[in-house]
């Protein structure tokens, strides 16, 4: 597979992952400056980490939301608690995976993802404001 290919089968993965608006945000924001890091992150962690058959999206987004956890990449957590309801993640196993964060990336982090993905999941019309799941297709 050539740059090209690679870079579009990543584009299409990302898309799919992390939606429409997100990516066209980081596309509106392409410049001469950060042109080859978009390009590198499109062809290798979506081209070529994220399209391999070895793992399913469901899991590649627990393992991505326990290092963002461990790296303290808060703002890259809320975007990818968002892809992992898109991935298939139910907001349980969210929490499930912030929960074993606790153990083995340590509590503070692990508060500080709860606070995150409460945050994005109230957002996104997921949880109430009293931190209760809404039912699919709930309007609140």
């Amino acid at each position: 597979m050539n740059d090209q290919e690679r870079y579009d089968r990543g584009m299409t993965v990302r898309r799919e992952v992390l939606g429409d608006a997100h990516v066209d945000r980081a596309q509106a924001g392409v410049t001469a400056f950060n042109t080859d890091y978009q390009s590198l992150i499109t062809r290798y962690a979506w081209g070529e980490i994220w399209t391999r058959s070895e793992l399913d999206r469901k899991t590649r987004s627990c393992i991505t939301l326990t290092a963002m956890v461990a790296g303290g990449h808060t703002d890259e957590l809320a975007m990818h608690v968002r892809a992992a309801l898109r991935n298939g993640l139910t907001p349980g196993e969210i929490a499930e995976v912030l929960l074993q964060t606790a153990i083995y990336c340590g509590v503070p982090k692990a508060n500080s993802a709860f606070a995150v993905a409460q945050k994005v999941l109230r957002e996104d019309g997921v949880l109430g404001e009293d931190g209760e799941l809404r039912p699919a297709g709930s309007d609140g």
